[in-house]
């Protein structure tokens, strides 16, 4: 074993400081690339600055930029809680208890849940769009358009008559707009005309001198977001003509267009910010712009590089590719990419100050997009960020935990008025206006563990990270108020003396009742009990680390005791709900009851293992009837089996995401569109090469064979350490842990652990042997 030691700055926030500076990158390429223009809107590509996004399609005589805002919403807070919630939660709980699922499930239909709004009404809509109309340039040749994933910037070139054209187009986080430069090989060969229009209700699309303002308001029945975006077109050579509200350029040599947009969701005055946005940048070189929106984005993606196998990249467009493996070819730089991508796509969807990634991120064309684009907490969202820490993106959850912490407010009023208990509850799904009621059907709204589920991304910020400040300020107040709904909520089961959850149902599936009806509620549930007993553990040892609440903590290791525990059912799985129960879906996309397996860690005990066969005995019988037919269900299932450490099962499954759940563009298909597939995605690809719970650092845990030769740098692992990874014929070969926080390292590869005694900025060299 080697050491050496070289010197970090101790305070944590220049140790993130320091993570940005580290380029771990090699030089493969990591780029998506097509040779014809988007036809459709999931063949164009993304561009976003965590507020900001666009989708650019590449087109040749006319390009489409559609845009988005983060917060251009629809609607306003508004009362959802049934009146009759309270009053009625004991009398569903009786029927329940006495196995009449069916009419207890009907009576938490009529009196428990609050009111579902159609769709369409409170939504995420798009910004706009630019348009550029060219003139006619004659016969095309040599057409690509590409997003390269190392600079966050998409290109598009062709020739035409002689002439060479290029366009970039980037989303600048420290600047705050959207940029695209035009430019030809020869000058005075841009002639085109441009403009902004949004469908329905843009209210004003006016053009003077060189920029064109576009305002209106998203709205439904008079609530929602005012929004202004303001386009600036500064030219080299020619001329610009403002008409109409569309501006011309004539025989320029080279165009910059600067794109802004604002809304009233985080206060009045949006079209003034959205000039002031252009004004503070408009002097501003395009070169100097761009070396910013690089360097930016480059201490984020940087942290963490991935190569699988000797081979580079294949010379064929990446929509053919996505094909190919269709038809069974392997394309290990293709994961390479996807991995990447989903890290791109997280960086440039959740940043600071923001809002959190939404159902797709900040990316949607319409009006209307499926689900709202809301934020499901049911899954969806926490999917979202599974893979923050691991691909050491840490500072992109700081929009999901401030958005959590905003729920507090309507979920301790919906906990008083729907339970009668303290603390904060929330449901299935949310959106920017922070609703916490259940809502719509019981079969996917009667869910009390929303924002339970959401508390545990809390401690996990701080296993990995350590930060003291953030668990005493940040996350224990949320887990606190998370854990004592609980603490009010559960009830004694009167069959088993036990307690129990309830009413509840696991996302989103229902059972076979006794009587033969098919229901969703019941008292007890898998999954709620497996996220109460984290959140409970979760408090436990945050009151013993900060030496507070130790009376609570108490009461929490007094319920824990008595809290029904996991059960295996005759057939070997896991039981769903709190008694063998036949599945309405024996092929459901959720398989909730594993919640223990992935993210959660109860199911990995070594020293238990009949939890993991049983997982797997309940993967195997979901997959046999047709499971994980959604982006995101397959996501989940290559975690489940990166934690059973098959790796053979784990690849299978990454394949089966990229050949039946993705798009042109390597968007998750769920179908349609959702990102959690690729968030999902990336982390799995993350958990095959590194697992840290349970106190130890599985390295290669999962590798699958096919994967004889690679590396992984600058994963983040729990504890307070930085990892990379090497491997040859599919054997660790070389092992480097940077220790963050100065903690004991215990490490894992194959059969043999050691641990290691670190100091805080200790770097320890390991080989095969783990010496």
């Amino acid at each position: 074993m080697i050491r050496i030691f070289f010197l970090f700055v101790l305070s944590f926030t220049l140790f993130f400081q320091s993570c940005k500076t580290q380029n771990t990158t090699s030089e493969r390429e990591l780029k998506l690339w097509y040779d014809k223009p988007a036809q459709e809107w999931v063949e164009a590509l993304p561009v976003g600055n965590g507020r900001l996004g666009a989708m650019v399609f590449g087109g040749i005589k006319t390009e489409r930029i559609q845009l988005n805002e983060e917060s251009v919403w629809t609607g306003g807070p508004i009362e959802r809680a049934n009146p009759e919630a309270l009053e009625n939660l004991d009398k569903v709980r009786q029927l329940l208890f006495e196995g009449k699922y069916a009419e207890g499930d009907r009576l938490a239909q009529e009196k428990i849940m609050g009111k579902r709004i159609d769709a369409g009404q409170h939504t995420y809509q798009t910004l706009g769009d630019l348009f550029l109309e060219f003139d006619e340039l004659g016969e095309i040749t040599n057409y690509k358009r590409l997003l390269d994933l190392r600079a966050a910037i998409t290109t598009t070139n062709f020739e035409a008559g002689g002439v060479k054209y290029a366009r970039e187009v980037f989303a600048s986080a420290p600047d705050q707009i959207i940029a695209i430069k035009l430019s030809s090989s020869e000058k005075g060969k841009l002639n085109f005309t441009t403009w902004l229009e949004r469908p329905g209700d843009a209210e004003i699309v006016s053009a003077s001198d060189n920029q064109i303002l576009m305002t209106g308001f998203a709205q439904y029945e008079g609530r929602g977001t005012r929004f202004a975006s303001l386009l600036n077109v500064n030219n080299t050579g020619g001329e610009i003509v403002a008409s109409s509200g569309k501006i011309s350029v004539k025989n320029a040599d080279e165009v910059v267009l600067l794109i802004s947009g604002r809304t009233s969701y985080w206060g009045d005055h949006e079209t003034e910010k959205s000039a002031d946005d252009i004004r503070r940048i408009e002097e501003t070189p395009y070169e100097e712009l761009k070396k910013n929106h690089i360097a930016d984005y480059h201490q984020l993606f940087n942290r963490v590089d991935l190569v699988l196998n000797a081979p580079d990249t294949l010379n064929i467009p990446t929509n053919e590719r996505l094909e190919r493996v269709k038809n069974g070819v392997n394309d290990d730089h293709l994961t390479e990419l996807y991995f990447q991508f989903g890290r791109y796509l997280l960086i440039s969807s959740s940043r600071p100050g923001g809002l959190p990634a939404n159902l797709q991120g900040i990316w949607d064309g319409t009006l209307s997009p499926p689900w709202n684009a809301d934020y499901h907490i049911n899954i969806n969202i926490q999917m979202n960020y599974w893979p923050a820490l691991v691909t050491n993106l840490a500072e992109t959850q700081e929009p999901f935990f401030e958005f959590v912490d905003d729920l507090r407010e309507r979920g301790s009023q919906t906990a008083r008025e729907v339970y009668g208990s303290r603390g904060f509850v929330a449901h299935h799904t949310t959106d920017v206006w922070k609703f916490t009621d259940p809502i719509g059907m019981t079969g996917y709204g009667m869910w009390p563990m929303g924002a339970a589920w959401c508390s545990d991304h809390f401690w996990e910020h701080y296993d990995y990270t350590g930060d003291d400040q953030f668990l005493r300020e940040k996350a224990y107040p949320v887990l606190k108020d998370a854990a004592l709904f609980f603490v009010d909520f559960l009830v004694e089961d009167p069959k088993t003396g036990l307690l129990v959850s309830g009413p509840g149902m696991s996302p989103e599936n229902k059972f076979i009742a006794p009587n033969g009806e098919t229901a969703a509620v019941c008292m007890g549930p898998a999954m709620d009990h497996q996220i109460i007993r984290e959140l409970f553990n979760n408090c436990i040892k945050t009151s013993e680390m900060l030496n507070i609440d130790t009376q609570f903590a108490d009461t929490l290791r007094t319920m824990l005791a008595q809290l029904t525990p996991s059960q295996i059912g005759s057939d070997g799985r896991v039981l769903e709900w709190s008694e063998e129960l036949p599945e309405a879906e024996p092929g459901h996309r959720h398989i909730s009851h594993l919640y223990a397996l992935y993210p959660g860690e109860e199911f990995t005990n070594p020293d238990d293992p009949k939890w993991m066969e049983a997982s797997r005995k309940s993967i195997e019988e979901r997959l046999r009837h047709g499971g994980g037919h959604t982006g995101w269900s397959r996501a989940w299932i290559i975690n489940f089996f990166a934690r059973l450490k098959d790796g053979e099962k784990a690849h299978e499954n990454l394949l089966a995401l990229l050949a039946k759940s993705t798009h042109p563009n390597l968007f998750d298909n769920h179908p349609p569109f959702q990102i959690d597939g690729n968030f999902g995605g990336t982390a799995g690809i993350a958990e095959m090469l590194l697992q840290s719970h349970n106190g130890v650092l599985q390295m290669l845990p999962a590798l699958p064979p096919s994967w004889q030769k690679g590396h992984i740098r600058g994963l983040r692992a729990r504890g307070g350490f930085e990892v990379d990874l090497a491997w040859e014929n599919s054997r660790l070969i070389e092992a480097k842990v940077r220790s963050l926080l100065g903690n004991t390292c215990k490490v894992m590869y194959g059969n043999k652990t050691v641990a290691i005694e670190t100091e805080v900025g200790e770097e320890v060299l390991l080989d095969g042997n783990l010496q």
